[in-house]
């Protein structure tokens, strides 16, 4: 396999496997279109195993990786420390760009109303911030893909690459099920788990094409992203898993083995 793809531009090379491994996101998220219906008790369950997921992701995919890129001691943790934080205060305010749930409608115009009632739902909007959260942390990870293809060591790259893909499909699922739970159409579930994996190719492209200027910021990109994740995580994802009418137990259950078949294969691949 690496010996065919040396015959090909390498550049090239990088953003086709950055593109699959984005594309890998909606694959993920495929089986949602198997089951007609998913009683809540389930969806909940499953919101919890997406934070567990995503814990997982954001400790071995994101901080460990920044801390190595980072070369370890004072210099290196200070910068994945203040890019944690960074990423941290980013979804804070991009938390109060969201609209309040606690607002009054009644002296809107019923069609104003009814569409920010829609908006305005908190099961919905905490959805959302997690989207958003798992958009910006595959950048990072398109950038590693990218900037393993630049170094011009299609084996590294190929591995990174393979990695990150497989890991995506249980995020893309992460990211399907809870709109599936707040009443999305499966399409439209689907097609939104697909994007946020496209974020993944820009982030190859900029790897692979500014390799010497990506590689040194790949430690904090890494660590905003690790950041953006821990913040939506505790403070949107897990309450609203425990806040699932008498299925709590059964969300905390589900976030555990969440984060250890997460955990396990980001250690197995590497």
């Amino acid at each position: 396999m690496v010996e065919y793809l040396m015959q090909f531009n390498i550049i090239w090379v990088g953003v086709i496997a950055s593109m699959a491994v984005g594309l890998a996101t909606g694959v993920g998220s495929l089986p949602i279109f198997f089951t007609r219906n998913i009683p809540k008790k389930v969806l909940d369950a499953l919101l919890g195993a997406a934070a567990g997921i995503m814990l997982a992701a954001t400790s071995f995919s994101l901080i460990i990786p920044a801390l190595e890129k980072a070369g370890g001691g004072m210099n290196g943790a200070s910068t994945v420390l203040i890019g944690i934080l960074a990423g941290g205060v980013f979804l804070d305010l991009v938390d109060k760009f969201f609209p309040n749930t606690n607002l009054s409608a009644n002296s809107m115009p019923e069609n104003s109303r009814r569409g920010i009632m829609l908006s305005m739902q908190p099961g919905l909007r905490k959805v959302w911030m997690f989207i958003l959260a798992v958009t910006v942390h595959n950048f990072p990870e398109g950038m590693a893909v990218g900037v393993g293809f630049g170094d011009g060591d299609i084996s590294n790259g190929l591995t990174i690459a393979i990695g990150i893909g497989l890991q995506n499909m249980p995020e893309g699922l992460a990211v399907a099920l809870p709109l599936i739970r707040e009443g999305y159409p499966k399409w439209k579930a689907f097609l939104i788990a697909l994007a946020t994996g496209l974020v993944e190719p820009i982030g190859g492209l900029l790897g692979i094409g500014l390799v010497n200027i990506a590689r040194p910021l790949l430690p904090f990109t890494l660590s905003f992203a690790a950041g953006a994740m821990l913040f939506v995580i505790a403070h949107e994802i897990i309450p609203e898993s425990q806040n699932s009418g008498g299925h709590s137990k059964l969300a905390t259950h589900a976030l555990m083995v969440g984060f250890v078949v997460m955990m396990f294969l980001d250690v197995v691949l590497g």
